[in-house]
């Protein structure tokens, strides 16, 4: 009986070593460690891919792009047109300085307007009697980038995000123009950027747009009063300009070097009208900033968005918001321009009346 037994045993000990080899088998096939961590890592690089686009925040632009001797564009080459000076004639501004609102009052009186930026605990004021022998300066806020940017000949004057393939980087003058504005160059592809459009039209980046950072057109004295422990762009530039005086004459008045060379034909606002203007899937909308004033608050509806347009009179500005159905509000960024130069750019433009 013994040894019968232990056949018996021996038995029982191969079947279930079979049993336990076929289910480790089926285990190591259907396992789903491999196939979760790559599942994990699919989507951890998808969500990744998806945070940095979303921090790249790279926008399209509706233009149709044309490849012609293997150069990009999409608008007509002959349309960019020399503005008299050659690239960086006009130099930027790549290390600037600052003052306090102390100093800035020796050479500032309250009516001087500049553009005026916030973030964080950081304000600064951008005086246009400085900017309009520049056109952009290349700053640091808060640690990061921003594009500082003014056209005489049209009254734009606002901020951009500066990045470009990923990375944000130095902008210069290029000394061209494009429909009387000014027209930006990027220190990493070259490529060109008309400042009211906010994208590329020739070169490597072409149909590709910045994003528009918060900002205003204000006066010194009204932007001194709120942020009395701001911060204003020195003269010490490292250039030797006559600041205090402008070679287009008055900031706020239409020159016939910009008519000349815009050559508006749109009657519906006079030449030298303030606008708003915003770009949504295509389409472009103004509103006459000083109608704006007026009112105090206009709601809008455009392209299904509502709009909010809200006076500001401690800093004697215009705002725009865009409500959602839930009644939350985010500011827009729009374009600010003389009414010619928003209109000859987009000449299908809505106007709000």
């Amino acid at each position: 009986m013994r040894p019968t037994f232990l056949v018996v045993i021996i038995l029982v000990l191969i079947i279930t070593g079979v049993i336990v080899v076929q289910f480790l088998s089926k285990k190591t096939v259907k396992e789903p460690v491999t196939e979760k961590s790559v599942t994990e890592t699919e989507v951890l690089s998808t969500e990744e891919t998806v945070f940095e686009q979303k921090k790249v925040q790279i926008e399209k632009s509706e233009r149709e792009i044309i490849v012609t001797d293997g150069v990009k564009h999409s608008i007509p080459l002959e349309e960019i047109i020399s503005g008299g000076p050659p690239k960086d004639g006009i130099p930027s501004i790549d290390n600037p300085k600052f003052i306090s609102i102390k100093e800035a009052n020796k050479f500032l009186n309250d009516d001087e307007p500049g553009v005026v930026f916030s973030r964080g605990n950081t304000h600064r004021f951008y005086p246009y009697q400085i900017l309009v022998w520049h056109e952009m300066v290349n700053d640091t806020v808060e640690g990061e980038r921003i594009l500082v940017t003014y056209c005489p000949l049209c009254l734009t004057g606002y901020i951009f995000d500066p990045l470009v393939k990923g990375e944000r980087v130095e902008f210069g003058t290029s000394g061209k123009l494009w429909k009387s504005n000014l027209v930006m160059y990027d220190r990493k592809t070259d490529s060109l950027w008309p400042q009211i459009l906010g994208e590329a039209v020739v070169g490597e980046m072409t149909g590709t747009k910045l994003s528009v950072l918060p900002s205003d057109q204000a006066r010194y004295g009204k932007w001194k009063k709120l942020h009395p422990d701001g911060h204003v762009l020195s003269r010490d530039t490292g250039a030797s300009k006559f600041y205090g005086s402008s070679p287009y004459g008055d900031y706020f008045s239409v020159t016939n070097l910009s008519l000349s060379l815009a050559r508006p034909t749109d009657t519906r606002l006079p030449n030298d009208a303030f606008v708003f203007g915003i770009v949504t899937d295509g389409k472009s909308k103004a509103y006459h900033v000083e109608a704006i004033k007026a009112k105090g608050v206009v709601e809008d509806i455009f392209e299904n968005t509502t709009i909010l347009l809200r006076y500001d009179k401690e800093l004697d500005v215009v705002r725009m918001f865009r409500r959602s159905p839930a009644g939350d509000e985010e500011r827009i960024n729009p374009f600010s321009a003389f009414w010619f130069s928003w209109a000859v750019a987009h000449p299908d433009t809505e106007l709000y009346k």
